[in-house]
């Protein structure tokens, strides 16, 4: 079985005229991913690997789940190739994850994520917020061949009732 936590950024600023991929978390990002990344300890398994894109935004969104969850930052591998909105790109790049990883946590960007969602989901969502987290289980040993899975957890920010 493979477990695959998809998280989006938070809330971006944009108050500086910035590229996009330099553009740092609002106030509101960083306070919807204290909340999320706080809730979420308990569905959490004990051993994962954690991919994260090099936008400023999904970096910053990153490290703060890293201090709730309790893993070393040094541990998020930064990748290149999740800078992306493309489902096809977010897909192939899941799918060269090692067998040997059971469990994969990745910070990215939407469209991608909605999209890959809803491709491999087994119920529509129309739109994952930011700092929304969806956790899909793959029937399946190996992450070449994921197909459909099941989601077993979401965590939107406006979505859990004690969050105002």
């Amino acid at each position: 079985m493979k477990n695959l936590i998809l998280i989006r950024h938070g809330k971006s600023s944009w108050e500086a005229p910035l590229s996009d991929i330099d553009r740092p978390l609002s106030a509101k990002g960083i306070k919807d991913a204290l909340y999320i990344s706080s809730e979420i300890l308990s569905i959490l398994p004990k051993k994962y690997l954690v991919w994260s894109s090099i936008a400023k935004r999904t970096q910053e969104t990153s490290y703060i789940f890293a201090q709730n969850m309790q893993f070393p930052i040094e541990n998020i591998i930064f990748r290149n190739d999740l800078y992306t909105f493309d489902v096809s790109q977010l897909t192939k790049i899941i799918k060269t994850c090692d067998t040997n990883i059971d469990n994969l946590i990745v910070f990215g960007h939407n469209d991608a994520i909605t999209n890959f969602v809803n491709q491999f989901g087994n119920n529509k969502i129309e739109h994952v917020p930011t700092s929304g987290l969806i956790h899909i289980q793959f029937e399946t040993t190996c992450w070449q061949k994921i197909k459909k899975g099941k989601i077993v957890n979401l965590f939107f920010p406006k979505k859990i009732e004690r969050y105002k």
